[in-house]
């Protein structure tokens, strides 16, 4: 008898991480970090497609972005680039030790939405899931992000292998 390893999408869950009002920074440094997702204690993923909304504010500047990035934690503790794991500010000690997943260029247009992903988190990481990890998001738009939080979200697929 053959048995073939085929991917089992999960149920999504849902980051938390603060966006609404997120201020803008021209550096591209100061930005906000999401709550840990614990792979090792709850997920017991492969990967974890991730993606979600941002939404700008009121009259952004045009042609600046919006960063997505990944932080890791090699014991479970101790987080890539400064990140602590918690829905908070973060201005990284170093940008670079952390994971780029996308840059989202974006235009003057007040109160736009852009949707981006699914990414694999995996795949940022070299083909392995750190046992924990959190989002980051900057933006340098000119203008804080759009004040309601639900014009916002984060979500990932844990992704399993199963047996048929």
């Amino acid at each position: 008898m053959v048995t073939t390893a085929s991917p089992a999408y999960q149920t999504n869950v849902t980051h938390t991480i603060t966006l609404a009002s997120l201020a803008s920074d021209t550096n591209l440094v100061a930005g906000r970090e999401g709550t840990a997702i614990d792979n090792a204690g709850t997920d017991d993923a492969i990967d974890a497609m991730v993606g979600g909304k941002v939404t700008t504010g009121t009259s952004p500047t045009a042609a600046r972005q919006i960063e997505v990035w990944v932080a890791g934690s090699y014991d479970g503790t101790s987080f890539s680039g400064g990140a602590t794991g918690a829905d908070a500010n973060l201005t990284p000690q170093e940008k670079t030790l952390l994971k780029l997943l996308t840059v989202i260029p974006t235009a003057n247009t007040s109160n736009k939405t852009y949707t981006w992903g699914p990414f694999s988190v995996a795949q940022a990481f070299g083909g392995t899931l750190p046992r924990k990890w959190s989002v980051y998001v900057v933006h340098n738009t000119g203008v804080a992000l759009n004040a309601t939080g639900g014009n916002h979200e984060v979500k990932h697929t844990p992704v399993k292998y199963e047996s048929v």
